[in-house]
């Protein structure tokens, strides 16, 4: 057969509509078990491919979901992003994965370029946006479900752990493990997920009426990490225990411990994480962490923005997951 192959053209091959042809290759559209090995098998036999763009101008619908992430240095984003994506090509989406920073001038060029592109909504994994960024998306009709990151637009939909839950979980575990001289590693500052992990470890030591003997600053970045735990650990009077805000830069700060000040972890000292990535299972850190449940993260996120995909009066929502304190071997355990 010479020429472009169209759904005529396989409609005519399986016997059936061309409009049966059509639903085959609609994600979510019901056709019959029988009708759709018929057309796929014709479409197989004549090279035919469904025309993606000219059905997103009949339907209105582009089946694009943007995700935009701030940085894939933390272990926890690949992850994240897989199980997303997977999740949303499951239900019929493409997904474009967009880079950016918590740089509001660098999101507004990378939400541009999604509202050119058309998509059907938007996932932000750690990025805040502003009202204007916010308000332009509302009038394209272009939903936002924020992941791992929260803030106060009564437009937008988000879905975290229970940051603040987490972090008075860590307190209390150092706590009961003896420790008196506690410090904490921050992330970034403007990040929701520091300000309430810090916000719920604070108040659990001022609940057994302790406070913070020394505090840096990592901004969720792994060099910045080290220096701040050189900064932290090398004196005369250190913590014995830290509290650093993600895995990602706990795992900076054991190694400089350990390898660079020749301080025993747990030993001399105890670090705790917040994230549960793979590695901090490994035996090479061995962190006790609060973990984050990415799986249940990813299918609330995911439902939250098919349902206002499907029906744009549905009212944004924000959803707090819990998640479990793992205890591993890079803190001392309290008796009992």
């Amino acid at each position: 057969m010479g020429g472009k192959v169209t759904s005529l053209d396989v409609a005519e091959r399986a016997g059936v509509s061309r409009s049966a042809v059509s639903r085959v290759f609609t994600p979510g559209a019901s056709v019959s078990k029988s009708t759709a090995a018929k057309v796929r098998s014709a479409a197989r036999e004549l090279g035919y491919r469904p025309n993606v763009l000219a059905r997103s101008l009949i339907t209105g619908r582009s089946r694009i979901i943007g995700l935009v992430v701030a940085y894939l240095e933390n272990q926890f984003y690949p992850e994240a992003i897989e199980r997303l994506s997977k999740a949303l090509q499951a239900n019929g989406y493409h997904v474009l994965v967009f880079m950016a920073s918590n740089d509001s001038a660098a999101t507004q060029q990378v939400i541009d370029e999604l509202l050119d592109y058309q998509v059907d909504g938007i996932i932000a994994a750690s990025v805040g946006l502003s009202n204007d960024l916010t308000r332009r998306c509302e009038e394209a009709g272009i939903p936002i479900v924020l992941f791992n990151r929260d803030q106060f637009d009564d437009r937008l939909s988000s879905v975290t752990s229970d940051n603040m839950a987490g972090g008075r979980k860590l307190a209390d575990f150092l706590i009961a493990g003896g420790h008196s001289r506690i410090a904490h590693i921050a992330g970034w500052e403007g990040a929701s997920t520091q300000i309430d992990r810090e916000a719920g470890f604070k108040a659990g030591l001022m609940a057994a009426g302790f406070r913070l003997v020394a505090r840096g600053v990592g901004d969720f970045n792994f060099a910045r990490a080290q220096e701040a735990a050189r900064e932290m650990f090398d004196r005369d009077d250190p913590p014995d225990a830290v509290f650093v805000a993600n895995d990602h830069m706990a795992f900076a700060v054991m190694d400089v411990l350990r390898f660079e000040l020749g301080i025993d972890v747990p030993g001399d000292v105890s670090v705790v994480g917040y994230d549960d990535v793979r590695p901090a299972s490994w035996a090479s850190y061995d962190l006790t962490t609060v973990r984050q449940r990415a799986n249940v993260m990813v299918d609330e996120a995911t439902a939250l923005l098919l349902a206002r995909i499907e029906d744009q009066d549905t009212p944004p929502r924000r959803i707090c997951i819990d998640g479990p304190l793992i205890v591993r071997g890079s803190a001392r355990v309290p008796k009992g």
